[in-house]
């Protein structure tokens, strides 16, 4: 009968048992992991924060929130000159925006907290079409205006959509806020954190 070697028989089933334990850890993280969401579905209702600083005047930048496109646009003294006009309230569908699409804030002549910063959703109303920023405008209209190339509606600088075209309301205005003069945060506002 031979001799058991105890001592060893402990090593080589603590390091078997060290080893399959390692194996089964390695396999198994990466399934545990992907029980938790991505950091990019993560981001997808998170605020977004944009520095507004570099925007020139009559410039527009989109970023995204929500997987939609979201217009900042530095209007000029001449933009908020021509969305004063009375002549321009009657081309407008619904030139007071009583169809609530944005917040309480932003419930004024332009839409918006601050009078040279206009953000909204950039999709179309009608069948969410991306609109083209035209700063120059239209020969229809002597200003900027938004225009969708999908079916022809128009939308001022404020996000009003004009009369006679297919889209049926203004455009959406997402929750902002300013956190400083050149900090805007999309997504969230003072009633909403």
């Amino acid at each position: 009968m031979t001799e058991v070697n105890e001592p060893r028989r402990r090593f080589l089933i603590g390091a078997t048992s060290f080893v399959a334990g390692a194996g089964v850890v390695g396999v198994a993280t990466p399934f545990v992991q992907s029980w938790n969401p991505s950091a990019k579905a993560k981001s997808v209702g998170a605020p977004v924060q944009v520095d507004i600083s570099k925007i020139d005047p009559g410039a527009m930048i989109t970023v995204a929130w929500q997987g939609k496109p979201v217009w900042v646009v530095r209007r000029t003294a001449e933009n908020l000159k021509n969305l004063a006009l009375e002549e321009h309230s009657g081309e407008l569908r619904d030139p007071d925006s009583d169809v609530n699409q944005q917040p309480d804030y932003a419930r004024n002549a332009v839409r918006s907290i601050r009078d040279d910063i206009f953000v909204a959703v950039g999709i179309c109303t009608h069948l969410g079409c991306v609109p083209n920023y035209e700063p120059d405008g239209r020969a229809e209209v002597k200003h900027a205006l938004f225009f969708c190339p999908c079916h022809g509606s128009k939308f001022d600088l404020a996000g009003r959509v004009f009369k006679g075209v297919p889209a049926p309301t203004n455009l959406i205005i997402p929750p902002h806020q300013y956190l400083g003069n050149n900090v805007l945060e999309i997504g969230s506002d003072a009633t909403t954190s």
